[in-house]
């Protein structure tokens, strides 16, 4: 897609977006008899916004391509200005050519006296945060009534008293027995909590327990290096005596911890400590075109200022995996990717899964004909630059720059995961309208269309619809989410802060067998 967009959008209702395309997107709704003059063909339907056109004759079987790359296969033979979606576009594998490391260039970072800065919270272990909280985390869903209580006697009123200290967040989730002692499931569940407690935007925490679990609060602690201490502290119900009395005792140790982590400012800090998880959820067809590259480029810009962006979500990459592997930095990172792929397709084989081609039906209603159309603007949201590693999920990241985070598609499973690795800000871009927020780490939402920031514009905090409408060019969308970015960053809310949204989004990956 062209620089030109914002010059070109107003002129016609569709927009191009490769020169080798058989297919151009509605970039409005276009009732059928319109002319669609830039391609010399005329709507045979109605085609509702972000939805497509074909601009030549499409044999059976043959490829339909978005941005030069395959979305399917002609279900039947398809005429000039036919409308083109899942009726008769045919899911199917896609050949592809991983490349290894073929166009992989390294990224040329600013020297520091040149990078962005924010107005960050630095920790006594390095590390920078964006917030500043002390979280309830529960070993096993029964102890979760404890933390939930313990927490919500921390009301606004009473936090008055600590004005630095954001919030006082119970993690509650619902695992933590009944589940495989050893393996993945355990490990994945340990380490997501262990990424949370350790967090930069937590300064401290308590830990509930039952006593009796399989995740047993003593082995938890042993294997992720964890130690009881001034800013870290736990509660087990069956030795204090029950839940009034554990109630009682982690209400103790919050009060115990809140002068110390109010004792925090901020101060001007580089952007390279600025860690972005990637998400997107309720698309539709512009998502690919607007919100997408326009996170990519400010991810870009991020990562040319020393920080990291981290893109997820494996099943709604599949089909264009090769189009990352290319940009890897080696072999071996790019071959982790496809091992993760792997992984998947075994995972869900047989299943009605999205992977196995099927999109939501909100996606379907907003353009997308399958996963690989999907896939195709999602990984748009990953920029331009290497690929410089790959992470399992809730893995500590480590590795500047350009990432890539193993996740189920689900938006909450997905952005546990990636604040788990240390992201400290998610930046979710959304057609449809999802109202996702999350703790500790702040959601920023970008829409794809004007139309639904316009009616949504209490949880929308960016709209990347000027993009089509005309008014801003992808370069100058990026670099305004940059900037926002910062802001956020620096203690401004964000939408979806303002409104709460966010403690119930804590969902780490429940997989493995429940017994």
């Amino acid at each position: 897609m062209t620089e030109t967009l914002a010059e070109t959008a107003p002129r016609s209702p569709v927009l191009r977006l490769s020169p080798g395309d058989n297919i151009v997107v509605a970039i409005r709704e276009i009732p059928a008899g319109t002319a669609l003059p830039t391609e010399g063909v005329t709507a045979n339907h109605d085609v509702p916004q972000g939805h497509k056109v074909a601009t030549r004759p499409i044999q059976a079987g043959a490829p339909i391509l978005k941005f030069e790359t395959v979305i399917g296969y002609a279900a039947h033979d398809i005429a000039p200005g036919d409308w083109l979606h899942s009726h008769n576009i045919k899911f199917d594998a896609v050949e592809k050519d991983y490349a290894f490391a073929r166009d992989y260039v390294p990224t040329e970072i600013l020297p520091p006296e040149q990078r962005a800065t924010f107005q960050g919270i630095k920790r006594a272990n390095g590390k920078v945060g964006t917030r500043n909280y002390i979280g309830l985390f529960v070993t096993v869903n029964c102890s979760a009534t404890v933390a939930r209580k313990i927490a919500n006697y921390f009301d606004e009123e009473r936090m008055e008293d600590w004005p630095n200290v954001d919030g006082v967040i119970p993690f509650i989730h619902e695992s933590g027995c009944g589940m495989e002692l050893t393996g993945e499931p355990m490990d994945l569940l340990r380490r997501t909590l262990a990424g949370y407690i350790r967090h930069p935007n937590m300064a401290g925490a308590v830990v509930c327990s039952l006593g009796c679990e399989r995740n047993n609060l003593v082995q938890f602690f042993e294997e992720q290096s964890l130690a009881e201490g001034k800013m870290l502290h736990t509660v087990t119900m069956q030795n204090v005596g029950g839940t009034a009395e554990a109630i009682k005792t982690g209400k103790a140790a919050v009060r115990a911890m809140l002068d110390e982590a109010n004792k925090i400012e901020r101060t001007p800090c580089s952007a390279e400590h600025i860690t972005i998880g990637m998400q997107c959820g309720g698309s539709d067809g512009l998502s690919g075109l607007t919100a997408n590259p326009a996170l990519g480029r400010a991810a870009d810009i991020l990562i040319q200022h020393g920080g990291t962006a981290i893109l997820s979500e494996t099943p709604e990459i599949f089909g264009v995996e090769h189009l990352l592997t290319r940009r890897a930095r080696s072999e071996e990172v790019g071959r982790k990717l496809v091992e993760r792929m792997d992984w998947w397709l075994d995972y869900t084989k047989g299943k009605d899964t999205q992977i196995n081609g099927v999109v939501s039906p909100g996606n379907n209603a907003g353009g997308l004909a399958n996963v690989l159309e999907k896939s195709l603007g999602g990984s748009k949201k990953g920029g331009t630059t290497g690929l410089m590693e790959v992470y399992r999920y809730a893995e500590p990241v480590v590795e500047k720059g350009f990432i890539f985070m193993d996740t189920p598609g689900f938006d909450p499973v997905s952005a546990t995961g990636q604040i788990a690795g240390g992201a400290n800000l998610i930046c979710f871009t959304t057609g449809r309208g999802s109202c996702f927020g999350s703790y500790p780490s702040p959601t920023i939402k970008l829409a794809s269309n004007t139309p639904m920031f316009t009616k949504m514009v209490e949880d929308m905090d960016i709209n990347c619809g000027e993009i089509v409408d005309g008014t801003k060019t992808l370069d100058e969308m990026g670099e305004d989410i940059f900037q926002h970015i910062l802001r956020i960053a620096s203690g401004e809310k964000s939408k979806s802060e303002a409104l709460g949204v966010g403690e119930e989004e804590f969902a780490p990956w429940p997989i493995g067998v429940t017994g």
